[in-house]
């Protein structure tokens, strides 16, 4: 019984770095101390349903090996998701700047911290889709099969960073991919003004710009969530099943 406890402790350590600090899980208002509980109570289950991979590699292990190799493999699993938000709120932040929306930033109260507007409607279009789509389940099967790739004190030695590196670069990519409708009817917008500004001098540009381009935001933010559906979905897939590529197991 100590033993399964001790197990189902140290594999909680891979589970609660995704619940606790990284989206889209971080976007809904649950108390940090709910989702740890959570992560203790599904790696109780997690140690039931695989003892030889879990209970059984207690035997003759250090706890502070365990402890930190556990912790690790947590990490990389965040790791995914985080990129792959930070990603779309970097695209939005993009966005925001180039419709002039840099100075204005928006109070998050989930995570206590200033977000770009884009961005925070970007990062939930993309928690939805995360969501509706049943990732959440397959977030489950990745720690499930984390237990298959790397038991219990194995620990990521050799992680593959070039691995890691295409996938940072491919979600940065696809989050370009989710505001490109927009990103085009601005610069359009900044044409069509950059002339009416050369035959009209006496007009304030940078005053029409703000307004005229605030709206041609507003108006254009809903297409590209819808036409980024797909970008959406990839991003999401590429967030659940990047892990098991830079541990060398994909």
């Amino acid at each position: 019984m100590f033993d399964s406890l001790m197990a189902a402790l140290l594999v909680s350590l891979r589970l609660a770095p995704s619940l606790a600090f990284a989206q889209p899980f971080t976007l809904l208002r649950v108390p940090v101390v709910v989702r740890v509980l959570l992560a203790v109570g599904l790696s109780l289950w997690l140690v039931d349903a695989r003892p030889a991979l879990t209970t059984d590699q207690l035997a003759g292990r250090g706890l502070t090996g365990l402890f930190f190799g556990e912790l690790m493999v947590g990490i990389s699993i965040a790791l995914a998701l985080q990129v792959a938000f930070a990603a779309i709120l970097w695209a939005g932040n993009t966005l925001d700047v180039q419709a002039g929306f840099g100075l204005a930033a928006l109070a998050d109260p989930t995570t206590h911290s200033e977000q770009p507007i884009a961005g925070t409607v970007l990062a939930y279009a993309g928690a939805a889709v995360f969501f509706t789509t049943g990732a959440q389940y397959d977030v489950l099967a990745l720690w499930a099969a984390s237990l298959e790739a790397l038991p219990l004190g194995y620990g990521m030695l050799q992680p593959d960073m070039a691995a890691l590196g295409s996938y940072v670069a491919a979600v940065f990519a696809l989050a370009l991919g989710l505001i490109g409708a927009s990103m085009l009817a601005l610069f359009l917008t900044d044409v069509v003004i950059a002339f009416l500004a050369r035959t009209l001098p006496q007009m304030n540009a940078l005053l029409l710009g703000f307004q005229v381009k605030a709206m041609v935001m507003l108006l254009t933010l809903p297409v590209s969530i819808a036409l980024g559906a797909g970008a959406f979905l990839r991003l999401v897939r590429l967030s659940v099943t990047a892990p098991a590529t830079y541990w060398g197991t994909g």
